[in-house]
């Protein structure tokens, strides 16, 4: 019997699916931000990017992060978005928002304003410490 396996970004919708909490509009972003960041990896991007994208990728799988998913659950996500936000915000700056759009899966969305909404809404949530936790956890200042 063949078994087929789901990828990480089909875990992260299924782990988010049901989730109508009361940071759900932004939270449910998390999942094509991982896929975004992913994407960006195929692109002629420069070492430093590169390796802030490596980061805020393996943030997300990090099993115990600054708030860990397995204890607070969908709620756990806010700092994978945060980071994702942070570093897309650095990718912007280098390259441009139109460059990110051309990446983005879903180009009638505006990216600008997604990343805008999650990383205001992130950093309203999280303690000014849990901030500099997560990017020490990376390794980006």
């Amino acid at each position: 019997m063949e078994e087929t396996f789901k990828n990480f970004y089909d875990t992260l919708l299924d782990n988010l699916d049901s989730y109508n909490g009361e940071y759900a509009a932004f939270i449910d972003c998390g999942p094509n931000l991982f896929k975004l960041l992913c994407n960006l990896l195929e692109e002629d991007i420069n070492l430093e990017i590169r390796r802030d994208i490596c980061g805020a990728i393996a943030y997300y799988v990090a099993p115990m992060d600054v708030i860990p998913e397995q204890i607070y659950g969908p709620y756990g996500y806010i700092d994978d978005i945060y980071m994702s936000a942070f570093v897309l915000k650095k990718v912007a700056e280098e390259y441009g928002y139109e460059f990110i759009q051309s990446v983005w899966d879903t180009p009638d969305i505006d990216i600008k304003e997604v990343i805008a909404e999650c990383y205001e809404r992130s950093s309203e949530v999280l303690e000014e410490e849990d901030i500099k936790a997560i990017l020490n956890y990376v390794g980006i200042k």
